[in-house]
């Protein structure tokens, strides 16, 4: 029985040797390693034989059959290996690649490096501030009395912290930057504050409880700077970036922050001023607040009151958004949804 099984071994081998096809591999499979080959039946008849005989045999077709497996398995990686066109299946380094989907900046992003651009321009400095404020920066520095309705939950996120120490919000606003950057320079200067304010509100078409903004904040000498100078650069500003003529309309108004204060609109850039639905057939848009920085301001800062004069104007840079882009709900830009952004 030792004898015949290394006869199969030695026919297996040789005729494995020899196959040049996975096909005949196959049938070598069956012949060699199947259910009716010989060295199965060996296998199987080792229940008939007695315990001095199955102890030899018993091995020696076991270990015959688990070397004959491995040599199937390499010979079958062989014959797949040299089957393959390697020619065809080459990287061809002149051909062009494929085009992989990239990302963008969001429109907000990208607009707010556009107003950036034409402000840096116009001669401003970049300056930032934290979007987690204290609430001395927030409010009480802006003149911004103890019971002033904006400090109210209903209008503020309000972060807690522990009794006796500096209370913090999300900023409201990006006017804390004025008083950040007076504490660290001195006049005269201009500089630009863009980002994130929060707002605890409820969101519509028209509100959102996150959204982008913009300070702008020039300071100099007791009567270098005035209302007109902001009325001039405002008019610049929105003429560069609509690339049209645009007018710049004041109406009075109140802000802690300022004296005095007022409200700016500019001619409607979608019907240039004729009337439409958009500018609810007034002809006019309204952007945002300004007005000439209040003295309590300078001193909050650190700057002697009556020595220096300027003005502060922020506006909503989503709102801005939603006028070149022909957006009509303020939502869609903090959706995530990429069908939307994909469009810019």
């Amino acid at each position: 029985m030792q004898e015949r099984i290394l006869e199969i071994g030695q026919a297996a081998k040789s005729a494995l040797l020899a196959l040049q096809s996975t096909e005949a591999l196959l049938d070598w499979e069956v012949e060699y390693l199947g259910r009716k080959s010989e060295l199965n039946a060996i296998l199987k008849g080792l229940k008939d034989l007695s315990a001095e005989e199955r102890r030899v045999v018993g091995p020696a077709a076991n270990a015959l059959k688990t070397e004959l497996t491995l040599l199937h398995k390499e010979k079958e990686t062989a014959l797949r290996e040299s089957a393959r066109d390697w020619e065809s299946e080459g990287i061809d380094v002149t051909a062009p690649g494929a085009k992989k989907p990239l990302g963008h900046l969001h429109p907000v992003t990208t607009l707010e490096h556009a107003v950036e651009d034409i402000f840096t321009e116009l001669g401003f400095a970049i300056a930032d501030g934290p979007e987690l404020e204290k609430e001395w920066y927030n409010f009480d520095a802006l003149n911004f009395p103890k019971d002033h309705p904006a400090r109210d939950m209903q209008d503020t996120f309000w972060v807690s912290t522990k009794k006796g120490k500096d209370r913090f919000v999300m900023r409201t606003h990006t006017s804390p930057g004025q008083v950040r950057y007076m504490e660290t320079h001195k006049p005269p200067f201009r500089v630009v504050v863009p980002g994130r304010v929060f707002r605890n509100e409820a969101t519509d078409a028209s509100h959102e409880h996150t959204f982008n903004q913009f300070e702008c904040l020039m300071v100099g000498e007791a009567g270098e700077v005035s209302v007109a100078t902001f009325k001039y650069l405002a008019t610049t500003f929105f003429e560069r970036f609509f690339g049209k003529r645009v007018e710049v309309r004041l109406r009075p108004s109140f802000f802690p922050f300022t004296e005095p204060s007022f409200e700016f609109d500019i001619t409607c850039v979608l019907c240039n001023g004729k009337g439409c639905s958009t500018c609810k057939q007034t002809g006019w848009l309204e952007i945002g607040g300004a007005g000439m920085v209040n003295q309590r301001v300078f001193e909050a800062a650190g700057y002697p009151r009556g020595k220096y004069q300027g003005f502060a104007w922020g506006f909503g840079l989503t709102r801005l958004a939603m006028m070149k882009y022909k957006i009509s709900d303020i939502r869609l830009l903090m959706s995530g949804d990429l069908r939307f952004i994909r469009q810019f």
